[in-house]
């Protein structure tokens, strides 16, 4: 009784946990549509060049050493000694220090690299988020180690709330006084820095209430410090990584695409346009793989139960819905916007420019969602370096495609480059899995079924499209969005109905999804 007590308590915690995030992911692509209103395509350009700066060190004081924390705590039988908290705390220190010293003094290097100098403040900037990063990876892991999910999930909110709302704020402020829009990139450094500090002032007040920190009495240390930084920072890492595939996909674009477009014969302006359109591209197929990825979560944590009690039908089974339910929505997310993304684009960011290339690069929804899906069961499975190991070869050979067809294709080339490297990262990630699991049949859907809802939502769109273009047009903004709403309710109705009528997925699968459990039969 007190184990499933136990039980239920984590999965509680867990589910906590992972709607958090899921809100902070949405608020993460959703504020970057005003901010680049407000600042136009270079003031965009300049953000995304130092947000995967922003990004990782998010990541790492979120997911990477929390959870390495989380694991030593977890893992052991008796709590922590306070000689090793503070072992740990140190390390993180050190290990703040350390990144702090290094991005500053590597600023110039990295915005010569990106074939702009004048970023070199703005990547300096970078640092002030370093600041709070121990505190919020040492009281995040401590409590998810103890199974005490809130702190992490309420910080993680208020986090995310502070520093959308003040980036939002100081892009206003860089457009309505003129301010250098290079201002914009040192404002969102701030901003999140801002909230940081603030969800790690709320994380320490619910361990000082809750007693979580240097409560254990002094016991002799039972790591050294070299131990603690291969558990802790080692660990960190490699768990980091595999949170990490959007982010360093994004900078190796940050990195070499405006150097490539100078390269070959365009002017910095010119390429810091074209970067700014291309990175439109990032929030509207963020939304799309985190509606893929996510609504798969609760099948995810089964691969890991049912392999530990060596229930092999339950495992397998669960492996078939990720897939499935994971390629069902991404190909759903991908493909309508593809259809939609002319007026989705004149909607959300003023101007329909450059439209073919952001559909290309959508395509990446698919890939990407499906590397997201196949690299957590894969973890499920144990192989979390491995996982880790395919992402940063997927990360090379981006920059080998960027290398290959920027010159040719331009901002094109780059699209195309981030959707060939998300399949590389899932044919390892899928090659591994069948390794793993040879003798049986993973990937089952009713295809015919599938293409079927997928085809027909596409040619309602595109025809029902093309016909109010001609009726309609020209829309002001607010009737665009109206229209927008009606024809996205629309292909979902099409699509869905397509997909129960035809049977694509079980009644369990169904009954996994919210909105969806009320079309599965009643047995």
């Amino acid at each position: 009784m007190k184990t499933n007590r136990g039980e239920r308590h984590f999965l509680k915690g867990a589910l906590l946990l992972t709607y958090a995030g899921l809100i902070g992911k949405v608020l993460s692509a959703f504020y970057r549509i005003p901010l680049q209103n407000l600042t136009g395509d270079v003031g965009f350009y300049v953000y995304q060049q130092v947000y995967p700066f922003i990004g990782m060190t998010s990541i790492l004081a979120l997911y990477g050493m929390p959870a390495a924390i989380s694991r030593l705590v977890a893992t052991r039988e008796e709590p922590l000694s306070s000689a090793v908290k503070k072992r740990i705390l140190i390390q993180l220190i050190l290990f703040a220090l350390t990144l702090i010293i290094m991005v500053y003094s590597l600023a110039p290097h990295i915005a010569t690299v990106m074939q702009d100098v004048q970023l070199t403040q703005v990547i300096q900037s970078s640092v002030v988020l370093f600041i709070p990063f121990p505190i919020l990876a040492y009281y995040r892991g401590l409590s998810q180690g103890e199974n005490h999910m809130t702190p992490t999930a309420l910080s993680q909110l208020i986090e995310q709330v502070v520093r959308v709302s003040l980036i939002i704020l100081s892009s206003y402020i860089v457009s309505q006084y003129a301010y250098s829009i290079y201002t914009v990139g040192v404002g969102a450094t701030f901003a999140s820095a801002i909230g940081a500090l603030i969800a790690a002032g709320v994380l320490y007040r619910l361990h000082q209430k809750k007693s979580l920190a240097f409560d254990q009495p002094a016991k002799d240390p039972e790591f050294s410090h070299r131990q603690l930084v291969s558990l802790i920072l080692g660990t960190g890492f490699v768990m980091a990584i595999n949170h990490m595939l959007l982010l360093l996909l994004q900078l190796v674009d940050a990195l070499t695409l405006v150097p490539q477009l100078e390269r070959y014969g365009m002017v910095l302006a010119e390429a810091q346009v074209l970067k700014g359109i291309l990175d439109r591209g990032q929030p509207l197929s963020q939304i799309g793989i985190i509606v893929a990825s996510s609504l798969t979560l609760s099948v995810v944590p089964s691969v890991t139960q049912s392999r530990l009690k060596n229930d092999t039908e339950t495992f397998v089974q669960a492996i078939r819905s990720t897939w499935k339910l994971t390629l069902i929505l991404s190909s759903a997310a991908s493909l309508g916007l593809i259809t939609l993304f002319s007026e989705v684009n004149e909607l959300l960011f003023k101007e329909d420019l450059e439209t073919f290339s952001l559909q290309i690069f959508t395509l990446s929804i698919i890939f990407i969602s499906l590397s997201i899906s196949s690299a957590a069961i894969l973890q499920g499975l144990g192989f979390i370096y491995r996982t880790a190991l395919f992402v940063l070869i997927g990360v090379v050979s981006k920059v080998l495609f960027n290398i290959l067809f920027i010159p040719y294709f331009h901002i094109t080339g780059a699209a195309l480059a981030t959707v060939l490297a998300s399949v590389v990262i899932l044919s390892l990630n899928m090659v591994e899995i069948k390794r793993q699991i040879p003798n049986e049949r993973l990937f089952n859907i009713k295809v015919k079924g599938w293409m079927y809802s997928l085809v027909q939502m596409v040619a309602i769109l595109y025809v029902f499209n093309r016909v109010a273009n001609e009726i309609l047009l020209p829309l002001s903004r607010i009737q665009l969005l109206f229209y927008v709403l009606f024809i996205v309710s629309l292909g979902a109705f099409i699509y869905v109905r397509g997909i129960v009528s035809k049977r694509v997925l079980t009644n369990a699968e169904l009954n996994s999804l919210p909105l969806l459990h009320r079309f599965a039969k009643k047995e």
